[in-house]
């Protein structure tokens, strides 16, 4: 039995779309304006507008199937087989600037699989969406990785930070690799629409580490979804949601990464 074979995903695909928009509802109400601005760490930015988002979401996914699980990552909660995942604003740091690129993620994640995953841009319209086996879109119109070849591909990627930073030994060669191997580098500092982009072929590919499930499930399901693959940094198509060491891309462009950060590249 496939993940997700006895949940009527489309529902559930619409719920998901639901609280996406009542949580970007929030955060674009926000924006410009960010109140209580507080470091839950070194570098680790929230702000009222994360908690009343991720209340929103909840409240939304919690009337539509209240039997189901949920995580949020301001608020935590209950890790099931079978659950959602949210990221109420991803890219917190670029909100509090007024820089607009942020999301709101939301993802079902079935037996370790996502089957459901929207993430939406308030401050840019864009709402990007996909269901297990059938596609993915933007704007409801479906979208496909690239089909660049690797010398001409621009990637984008995270750079390690806050406690991340004891990851930077690994980290920088392979940087400097992607640097010299693809045509360029992007950082804009939101994971969820990184993994959009790559879906819709804006980016040709993705790597990063030390990311949140809530961060990496919905964008990686869009990834798949438009003809892309994922894996961890070492290949392992699922230890990736657990880990956060995340490469996405299109299977030529995928290819390559993990040959960078292998040092064969």
């Amino acid at each position: 039995m496939s993940a997700g074979s006895d949940l009527d995903l489309d529902r559930l695909l619409g719920a998901a779309r639901r609280a996406a928009a009542a949580g970007a509802d929030v955060v674009l109400d926000a924006f410009g304006a960010a109140r209580n601005v507080r470091e839950k760490g070194p570098g680790d930015w929230v702000s009222d507008a994360d908690t009343a988002s991720e209340a929103a979401v909840q409240s939304v996914l919690h009337d539509a199937d209240p039997e189901l699980a949920f995580f949020g990552e301001e608020t935590g909660g209950e890790r099931a087989d079978v659950g959602w995942f949210v990221d109420p604003l991803d890219g917190t740091a670029n909100f509090v600037r007024g820089f607009p690129v942020v999301g709101v993620s939301v993802a079902l994640v079935a037996d370790g699989v996502p089957v459901v995953g929207v993430v939406q841009a308030p401050m840019l319209g864009d709402v990007y969406s996909a269901c297990l086996g059938k596609g993915a879109f933007l704007n409801d119109e479906p979208i496909r990785v690239s089909a660049r070849p690797p010398a001409r591909a621009i990637c984008g990627t995270g750079f390690p930070f806050r406690a991340k930073r004891q990851r930077l030994a690994e980290y920088v060669p392979v940087f400097e690799r992607a640097l010299l191997a693809f045509e360029d580098l992007r950082r804009a500092g939101a994971a969820s629409l990184d993994l959009a982009w790559t879906g819709a072929g804006v980016y040709d590919g993705y790597f990063e580490q030390s990311l949140g499930t809530w961060d990496v499930a919905a964008g990686a399901l869009l990834v798949r979804e438009a003809g892309g693959v994922v894996t961890d940094w070492r290949g392992d198509d699922r230890a990736w949601l657990q880990s956060g060491d995340v490469v996405a891309a299109p299977p030529a462009v995928h290819a390559r990464i993990l040959a960078l950060i292998s040092g064969d590249g």
